[in-house]
């Protein structure tokens, strides 16, 4: 049987693989996927969601949240999707929020709704996040968001 690992190991295992899985997701979600990477990335979006909810705080939930709304709008699971997209761009639009993750906030909710059929709300939420976007002032910052961006579709 395993020794029993002290509080401050569980830490920072669970930091590790929420790390890792969530950069591991990230890194699926740009490139071209084979039908074994998408669930690799659902299941990365997933478990870093686990990990970041034994150890995070409220932001750290709420991009593991983010991510699993765009995992879920890249395999066309539009009602999942949505309602991850929803909670977590009312949470980034209700609270003091860097402008990338506005950016991304607004992004991901027009996925969502592009995915779930929902037009008019794909349509402003598009609108919201190209606004965003062009006010996020660092130029690194900007290109991860328009990379994300650049996968959804216009209205």
């Amino acid at each position: 049987m395993a020794e029993k690992l002290t509080q401050e190991q569980q830490y920072a295992a669970h930091r590790w693989f929420a790390i890792e899985c969530n950069n591991l997701c990230w890194d699926l979600t740009t490139a071209a996927r084979t039908a074994e990477q998408n669930a690799e990335m659902l299941h990365a979006a997933h478990a870093g969601a686990f990990h970041w909810g034994r150890i995070g705080e409220t932001i750290h939930h709420m991009r593991a949240d983010l991510l699993l709304a765009h995992v879920h709008a890249l395999l066309g699971m539009g009602n999942s999707a949505l309602g991850y997209a929803r909670w977590c761009h009312e949470y980034f639009t209700t609270h003091e929020t860097a402008d990338w993750e506005l950016a991304f906030s607004h992004a991901i909710l027009a996925q969502a709704a592009a995915v779930s059929g929902n037009s008019a709300l794909h349509a402003s939420a598009y609108a919201d996040a190209e606004a965003a976007l062009a006010n996020i002032a660092d130029a690194g910052d900007r290109a991860i968001v328009e990379a994300t961006f650049a996968l959804i579709p216009a209205p």
